[in-house]
């Protein structure tokens, strides 16, 4: 039945549209005949795979929703579920949480309470129903700036326009940005830097309600993506892994109401497909969950992230050479591979296993397979049809930033295996002028991999298969051109974990009992006030930082602070002191944190600038440590 499909591809692949269809992602560069090919026969080479796979695999079946039932399940992974049911009154925590919300996000939060509300009206649930006025109504301060539930689009209308452009008029979503007097347009952003800065909502909003919007639209037919760079952050890059878990929760919650939020203001549908749980294997390599495959290596490697089956596939394919013509692209034996893949089931853990037979052309297969083979996608069923769906975004810039944002939603083991697929895809990109396996060939040949997904049967790829083929290996070339930008954590939503750090802090200091809340707010206030004349130790000087290493010495040291001073700076001069452990340790291996404060910890890129970083977490401890202990 599915052979049909495959061989009829290939006409469709000759009849290609003259690319008009394809303007809106400037998709036009992927579509020559000969790539598209290397798609199809991609897709031949996976069904010729699977026809010899002794059992079909189970379809994992994507449950439709309920009416209100998506905006249910988003608001609880949101971490708003207390904003609805029995809970609704428990809400304080949500106050605080969206008192830092950008007017974009929440707009997608009220929408999204409206649905839910409604539908529990409907089926009449005796469940303290809020209106959503009421939530939102907690912030509306008599500058009346956010935006009330009787107008949940006014981050659209034209007169709101000058009030959104820089988001820093109203404090409620001055999100440590009003350090930013400028509106971006103003700013030496050119189109090619990414601004981390301010949401990627609210500028997709400006821009829809500017001209530049309308010019910007769909990219043309440029064959080059274009060369994004992210703009010198003084306060540090953060990247994902540099915060502590319990910030990287709040990251999670504000990414996906980010990306709603940006989906909405660009009319993108956003929807989490949810998946019913299937009966899965327990043990073993191909089909096995990746969290099962890592309790088990885990007990081999402790503290190992990444399967190491896909480890070693990599690192055997790499071995070989990554000059070799058509690597990735030119399949291996398909009986060969399916003998290797039942004698890895069985040597692999044991360390029996004999890797000098295995041909690097049938490792590559075998590494696809693995990809292919995931009960869930590695991409996972929530979100595979939105990063598809990328591609339907107006501008390069806004599917990179819609990316970044997915990036963030994945779990941990997914984004984890995901990232080390990408960085060994580019090494073999890096190679192309031996291997001819360029930027587009690489992305032809594993959009089908990572798209494709069995569980879905060929419902996926039957769906107008040309422009889903173009598209989700567009979508492949943007992760792996621009990975380094996409595992940063935007800045704008860090000064939101910042602030909501802030104010739950104040919140449970209120708790403490009466008395030492009046004394710590003088306290509070006083040592506001002098924050720029005192430091945050007694016993320290003004501009003069603490900065310790338990793990490494028991000296601690003081280290004034100047314009130029960065982290780097302070771990080299920590170094340099030659005490303690710190004699066996290198540069490389050692970092600088910030501790406390408005975070939880963020590990600091070397290129911080301290005096900065200081003036935006002046109550913060300065450790240094390595990335394990």
């Amino acid at each position: 039945r599915r052979s049909g499909q495959y061989t009829m591809n290939h006409d469709h692949s000759k009849k290609t549209p003259d690319g008009a269809s394809f303007d809106r992602s400037g998709s036009q560069d992927s579509l020559d005949e000969l790539s598209m090919d290397d798609y199809w026969k991609e897709l031949e080479n996976i069904h010729e795979t699977r026809g010899n796979n002794h059992e079909e695999r189970v379809a994992l079946v994507v449950k439709e929703p309920d009416e209100g039932e998506l905006e249910e399940e988003w608001l609880k992974e949101a971490g708003l579920s207390n904003l609805f049911g029995e809970s609704s009154g428990d809400s304080l925590e949500s106050v605080v949480f969206l008192s830092t919300l950008t007017r974009t996000q929440k707009a997608a939060v009220e929408k999204r309470v409206e649905t839910v509300t409604q539908t529990m009206r409907k089926k009449n649930k005796q469940h303290q129903i809020p209106d959503v006025r009421d939530i939102f109504g907690v912030q509306n301060d008599s500058k009346g700036k956010v935006c009330g539930g009787s107008e949940p689009s006014t981050v659209r209308t034209s007169e709101n326009k000058s009030e959104t452009q820089d988001g820093t008029k109203d404090p409620n979503f001055s999100l440590g940005m009003d350090e930013q007097k400028t509106p971006p347009e103003d700013m030496p952003f050119s189109d090619t830097d990414i601004n981390l800065e301010i949401s990627f909502a609210e500028q997709a909003a400006n821009l829809k309600d500017s001209s530049i919007g309308k010019m910007c639209k769909g990219g043309g037919g440029d064959t080059l993506l274009p060369n994004f760079r992210l703009p010198k952050d003084k306060t540090g890059t953060t990247k994902i892994g540099d915060l502590a878990p319990q910030d990287m929760k709040k990251v999670y919650s504000l990414a996906l109401i980010e990306l709603t939020a940006l989906y909405d203001i660009l009319g993108t549908e956003f929807k989490q497909q949810k998946a019913v749980k299937i009966k899965t294997k327990d043990s073993g390599l191909f089909g096995v969950p990746l969290s099962v495959l890592l309790e088990q290596d885990q007990k081999k490697v402790p503290g190992t992230k990444i399967p190491l089956i896909f480890q070693k596939l990599i690192a055997q394919i790499e071995e070989a050479t990554l000059e070799t013509e058509g690597l990735l692209r030119i399949p291996g034996v398909a009986t060969r591979v399916k003998s290797l893949c039942q004698e890895l089931e069985a040597k692999f853990y044991e360390g029996t296993f004999n890797w000098e037979n295995v041909k690097q052309h049938d490792a590559a297969s075998l590494l696809k397979l693995f990809i292919r083979e995931l009960p869930q996608p590695l991409l996972t069923v929530e979100y595979l049809k939105a990063f598809q769906d990328v591609q339907n975004l107006p501008t390069k810039k806004q599917q990179l930033q819609a990316l970044n944002l997915l990036v963030l939603l994945l779990p941990e083991a997914n984004r984890d295996t995901l990232k080390v697929l990408l960085e060994f895809l580019q090494r073999v990109i890096d190679h192309r002028d031996k291997n001819k396996m360029t930027l587009k060939n690489v992305a032809m040949v594993m959009a089908p991999n990572l798209f494709t997904f069995h569980g879905f049967g060929s419902k996926t790829i039957e769906q107008s298969e040309f422009v889903m083929a173009a598209g989700t290996a567009n979508v492949m070339r943007f992760m792996i051109q621009y990975q380094k930008l996409l595992w940063t954590i935007p800045k704008f939503i860090v000064n939101q974990v910042r602030k909501q750090n802030t104010e739950s802090q104040k919140k449970e200091k209120k708790d403490k009992a009466m008395k030492k809340l009046l004394k710590k707010m003088a306290y509070d206030r006083e040592k506001h006030e002098k924050q720029e004349k005192t430091p945050n130790d007694a016993d320290v000087p003004q501009g003069v930082i603490r900065v310790q290493a338990p793990h490494l010495s028991k000296v601690s040291m003081a280290i004034q602070l100047t314009e130029e001073l960065k982290a780097g700076d302070v771990v080299a001069r920590f170094l340099s002191q030659k005490s303690g452990n710190v004699r066996t340790l290198k540069k490389e291996e050692v970092f600088l944190y910030e501790i406390g404060g408005n975070i939880g910890e963020r590990c600091l890129d070397n290129d911080t600038y301290m005096k900065d970083l200081y003036q935006l977490n002046p109550n913060a401890e300065w450790v240094i440590k390595s990335k394990q202990s």
